[in-house]
């Protein structure tokens, strides 16, 4: 499989263009959505309940579409599932604009939208992580990761700044609309790009659905035998359920401590999408090679969730503003490094299963999270600045315990030659059930 000569080909750019124009639309379509079942509903537990459906559907999926990009035409994933994406929310767009009085039908309408909106990005998602690798030369990996993640930030930065509004003035229907036509375009945008692919040839009944079941395994056996891996899955897991309750609550935390509009809600993402957009540039800029990797790595994780907790002691609108900037540089930086071992780490043929796996692995306890966080809310009479400070602490906890294991700081250490790490899938693990607790 020949790699492509430069970093800005044609496939690249059809690809990140259409993304971006996508991505804008779905800030909107998430802002929108929150801000109208907050003002319709006032429940924490609302938000949690439809933040939690889009989970289930993303982890029950997630494996099987992993597996499903590295048997099947990732250009064709990409595409039919952003154009069906597009076809369900202009559905929906449909509903709130006929019918904008009845409620119950609405709510009902979003959670189905934003369940078939989860599992359509199931199979989205491996697609595009497995195909940046082959359409980009391995050296501009990095640079391709950052690109891509620009893109996602400058998006949330427009999205959801000028979001919040966009709302007061069109209203949700609109912006449902705008993110229903933003998807189309992607997907015109995709029609026209190449991705190399070894595809399997496909075999009829019980074969093929024997070797699909052990494609499957092999991305759970190639996680479970990189101990490093493992403890970054962990890691993940446990980051996301307790980073959950700081993003589903905020609306609440913007309207009830820090007293301001819904455009604070805005400001306060685009904030953090504008960090994170520093974050991800100076990931491709500034290279911090094997050892001081790790040390900078563990120590913006740190910094990030102590970030959390500071927020809850804050009440004023500029202060979290600058409060979630700070925060988005420092997770921006973590995630394109993150992304890139990953990608680079992981062999080609089963790179879209992997992340399908680990998708799921890191997504599975989402829900919980989502749903623990409304009632608990809630419960506590929707104090929200005690959980934030209490979610704040314990990752700060769970990070420093991670930091202290070997297995993990050396994963942190790769090397773009495979010096440090084998990328080969362990022949042992091969037809092998990872133990049951994954």
């Amino acid at each position: 499989m020949q790699q492509p000569a430069k970093l800005f080909n044609k496939n690249y750019v059809l690809l990140w263009q259409g993304q971006f124009v996508s991505k804008i639309g779905s800030q909107l379509f998430l802002l929108a959505s929150v801000l109208w079942i907050k003002r319709a509903t006032e429940s924490a537990s609302m938000l949690g309940l439809i933040g939690a459906v889009s989970s289930i559907v993303a982890i029950s999926l997630g494996p099987l579409s992993g597996t499903f990009a590295d048997r099947h035409s990732r250009k064709w994933i990409i595409v039919f599932t952003d154009f069906l994406n597009g076809v369900v929310v202009i559905g929906l767009a449909a509903v709130a604009f006929f019918w904008p009085q009845n409620t119950n039908l609405i709510v009902v309408v979003i959670i189905v939208t934003s369940g078939l909106n989860a599992a359509l990005s199931s199979f989205f998602g491996p697609a595009i992580s497995a195909s940046i690798p082959d359409i980009v030369p391995k050296e501009k990996l990095p640079s391709a990761n950052s690109l891509g993640q620009f893109s996602t930030q400058i998006s949330s930065l427009f999205g959801k700044g000028l979001g919040g509004v966009l709302f007061t003035i069109m209203g949700a229907p609109v912006l449902f609309f705008i993110n229903g036509l933003s998807y189309i375009f992607s997907a015109m945008s995709e029609y026209f790009i190449t991705i190399p692919q070894d595809i399997p040839e496909r075999e009829n009944g019980k074969e093929e659905i024997q070797k699909f079941k052990k494609d499957l395994i092999e991305g759970f056996n190639f996680i479970w035998h990189k101990k490093g891996l493992k403890q970054l899955v962990l890691l993940s897991a446990l980051m996301s359920f307790f980073t959950t309750p700081i993003i589903l609550l905020l609306p609440f935390f913007v309207e009830d401590f820090l007293m301001v509009g819904d455009q604070w809600y805005g400001f306060i993402m685009a904030g953090y999408g504008l960090g994170a957009l520093v974050g991800y540039l100076m990931a491709a800029v500034v290279r911090v090679e094997k050892r001081r990797r790790a040390i900078v790595l563990i120590a913006c994780m740190v910094l990030e969730a102590s970030s959390y907790g500071i927020l809850g002691f804050i009440r004023s609108p500029l202060l979290a503003t600058s409060l979630a900037t700070v925060a988005g540089v420092i997770n921006g930086y973590i995630m394109v490094n993150i992304t890139t071992i990953l990608q680079v780490t992981t062999p080609s043929k089963i790179r879209g299963r992997v992340f399908g796996v680990l998708t799921t692995l890191v997504g599975s306890i989402t829900p919980i999270a989502m749903s623990l966080s409304g009632i608990v809310a809630d419960l506590v009479n929707q104090n929200i600045p005690l959980i934030y400070m209490t979610c704040s602490g314990i990752m700060v906890f769970i990070a420093l315990i991670l930091a202290s294991m070997r297995d993990f700081r050396e994963f942190l250490i790769y090397d773009m030659k495979g010096e440090k790490l084998d990328v080969e899938v362990p022949k042992e693990s091969i037809g092998v059930e990872p133990p049951s607790i994954l």
